[in-house]
C-alpha cells in the first residue's frame, strides 16, 4: 500500500474538536501535523458559512444523516444529523454557546475518575478559546471562538421572557460562572458580526491556512487505524480515489481520533479495538478487546410543544433558537433537569406524520432532559467501512421512568408560560399535543411518537480510571491497550452535560493538544 505523507501526529476529523487539536499541536514548528476530514471545505462556501441558514444543511451532502435502530418505546423515525464539512457539526449546527456547569465538571473528575477535568482545571480552557463580548473577568478575550450575546430583536421571544417570569422562571444571563437552575434568557451564540458562524474551523483553522508544518486533506475518508504488531498506533488507512482504491498515512508520534461520538466508535471498532463478541460478529479481527467501546450513549431527547401564532412572526434571526428556559422538577437538584429551547419558526418534523396540524405561523418550545439516564449503543452494521453504523440510542428506556417525567413535566410548564397575560397576542391554538392531551399518560404517549434528539449524542468512547474495563480511555485520553493512540471529542464524556455542548468539545480539543504536548516534552 502506498504511503501518501507521513506526519508526527494525525488528526481524524477536522470538527469541533479536531480542529482545535490540530491548530494547537501545530502551534509548534519543530513538529508536523496532518488534519484528516472526510468531508469537504467550508472555504468560501456561504451555505456553510452563513449562520441562518443552518437549518437547510440537514439531510444534505454535507450531513452522515445516521438513521437510528428502532426503539423499544421512543421515536425510530429519528435521524441523527452528524456534519460531513470541515468545522464538523460546529459548521452545521445552530452554535448556541455554553461553558458546562461547574458541577458537571466536578462531577467527571469526582465521580468518574476522570482526574485534570474538574471545572477548577478547565475552565481557564474555556477563557482560552473564547473572545466573549461580556465583560466578566473570567471571560477570554484573545480567544480564537468570538461569542455574542443574541440581541432582543425577536418581539415574540421578548414576550415569552416576560411570561415565563410571570410563571417564576426569571431573566437570567448564561456563562456567568453560576449555573441557572431556574432562569431563562437568550443564548449566546458563537457567531461573528457579519453573521458568519464562528465554528471551529472559521475561528481555528481559517487564520492558519498557510501554517507550514499544518497539511489540511479535505474529502479523505479513514476507514482504520494501523496497529502494528506491538500495538501501535503507526498510520492511517484512506480511501485515495473514487474507485474504493486504499492509501496509507504515516504517523510518527500519535494518531488522534475526532471523529465524533458515532463515527469515533465505529472507526475505532474497524480497527479491532472494541468488544471482543462483537467484533467477531462482524468479522473484524480482535486487536484490543475493549469492551466500552461504542457503549454509555448518552443525547438530550426533547419533546416539543407547538402553538399557532396570532400574528406573524420574524423573517429574519441570528439562527432562530434563540432563548432557552431551565428549571428543576425537583427540588434540592444543583443542576436543572429540565432545558427547553424556544423556535420561532414552524417545526412539525415528527407530529405531521401523526396528523397533528401545521401551521404558517407558528412558534414552538421543546422540552429537552438534560440529563437522561437512558443509555444507548454504536455497533458496526457490518466490516465494511461504507456501511452506516447502528446507532440506537434506546430513548426513554432508564428503568426509573426519569427520562419521560421529566418530558412530561416539560410539556406542563411550557403550557403554563405560554398560558401567561404576556403571551397572550401571540399563542394561538395549541396545534400539539393539543388541549385534550391533559393526563400524564396521554402527554407521555405523545411525547414516546413525536419527541426529536437535540442533536448532542456523546460518551461512546468514555474516560474513566485507569483500572475500569468499561471505560475505553483514560483521563489522559489514550486508548487503554495500545499506544500512540487517543480520542478527543464528545465520545470522552463519562455524563453528558447539562447544556448544549459544542463549546465544551472545542475545549476538549484544548485540553487533548495540552496533554499531547505535555507528554512531548516529557519524551
Amino acid at each position: 500500500m502506498d504511503t501518501l505523507q507521513t506526519f508526527d501526529y494525525v488528526v481524524i476529523g477536522g470538527g469541533s474538536a479536531g480542529a482545535a487539536v490540530a491548530a494547537r499541536l501545530s502551534e509548534d514548528p519543530a513538529v508536523t501535523v496532518g488534519l484528516l476530514e472526510a468531508g469537504p471545505t467550508d472555504v468560501g462556501d456561504p451555505a456553510v458559512l452563513n449562520l441562518e441558514d443552518w437549518p437547510a444543511l440537514l439531510e444534505t451532502g454535507y450531513d452522515w444523516d445516521y438513521p437510528i435502530e428502532p426503539q423499544e418505546r421512543g421515536n425510530s423515525f429519528m435521524r441523527h444529523a452528524r456534519a460531513k464539512v470541515l468545522g464538523g457539526c460546529s459548521s452545521h449546527n445552530s452554535c448556541i454557546a455554553f461553558w458546562a456547569p461547574r458541577e458537571d465538571l466536578d462531577s467527571w473528575a469526582h465521580d468518574y475518575g476522570a482526574e485534570g477535568w474538574d471545572a477548577e482545571s478547565v475552565f481557564p480552557l474555556y477563557q482560552r478559546l473564547e473572545t466573549n463580548e461580556d465583560p466578566d473577568p473570567h471571560h477570554g478575550t484573545s480567544g480564537p471562538v468570538e461569542l455574542m450575546n443574541v440581541p432582543p430583536n425577536d418581539k415574540s421571544g421578548v414576550n415569552l421572557l416576560d411570561a415565563a417570569e410571570q410563571a417564576g422562571l426569571p431573566r437570567s444571563r448564561f456563562n456567568t460562572g453560576t449555573t441557572v437552575v431556574n432562569g431563562a434568557g437568550f443564548f449566546q451564540i458563537n457567531r461573528k458580526a457579519d453573521g458568519t458562524r464562528a465554528s471551529s474551523s472559521v475561528s481555528y483553522l481559517h487564520p492558519i491556512l498557510d501554517r507550514s508544518n499544518l497539511t489540511i486533506l479535505t474529502d479523505t475518508h479513514v476507514t482504520r487505524i494501523e496497529l502494528d504488531d506491538d500495538l501501535r498506533a503507526t498510520g492511517v488507512h484512506v480511501v485515495a480515489d473514487m474507485h474504493g482504491r486504499l492509501a496509507r498515512i504515516g504517523a510518527k508520534r500519535e494518531v488522534v481520533v475526532s471523529a465524533g461520538a458515532i463515527d469515533s466508535p465505529k472507526l475505532l471498532m474497524l480497527s479491532g479495538i472494541g468488544p471482543a463478541d462483537h467484533l467477531r460478529e462482524a468479522g473484524v479481527d480482535v486487536r484490543v478487546d475493549s469492551p466500552g467501546v461504542g457503549s454509555n450513549l448518552q443525547d438530550h431527547p426533547e419533546a416539543v410543544i407547538r402553538w399557532e401564532s396570532k400574528k406573524p412572526m420574524v423573517r429574519t434571526s441570528p439562527q432562530w433558537w434563540e432563548i432557552g428556559l431551565f428549571h428543576a422538577t425537583e427540588d434540592g437538584l444543583d443542576r436543572p433537569d429540565l432545558m427547553m429551547h424556544y423556535g420561532n419558526v414552524p417545526f412539525d418534523m415528527h407530529t405531521a406524520r401523526h396528523g397533528y396540524p401545521s401551521a404558517d405561523e407558528e412558534f414552538c418550545l421543546t422540552p429537552n432532559v438534560t440529563r437522561a439516564r437512558s443509555r444507548g449503543t454504536v455497533r458496526l452494521r457490518s466490516r465494511d467501512y461504507r456501511d452506516k453504523p447502528k446507532v440506537d440510542p434506546r430513548y426513554f428506556t432508564d428503568p426509573e421512568g426519569h427520562d419521560l417525567r421529566v418530558a412530561i413535566a416539560g410539556i406542563r410548564l411550557a403550557r403554563e408560560i405560554v398560558a401567561q397575560p404576556a403571551m397572550a397576542e401571540w399563542a394561538g391554538r395549541e396545534l400539539s399535543p393539543g388541549i385534550d392531551a391533559q393526563t400524564d399518560e396521554e402527554i407521555g404517549e405523545y411525547v414516546l411518537k413525536t419527541h426529536n434528539t437535540v442533536y448532542h449524542p456523546v460518551g461512546t468512547v468514555r474516560m474513566g480510571p485507569v483500572d475500569d474495563p468499561m471505560s475505553p480511555l483514560g483521563p489522559q485520553l489514550r486508548v487503554k491497550g495500545v499506544s500512540g493512540l487517543r480520542v478527543a471529542d464528545a465520545s470522552i464524556m463519562p455524563e453528558i452535560v447539562t447544556v448544549n455542548p459544542n463549546i465544551t468539545t472545542m475545549m476538549i480539543g484544548e485540553k487533548a493538544s495540552d496533554l499531547i504536548a505535555a507528554d512531548r516534552e516529557v519524551v
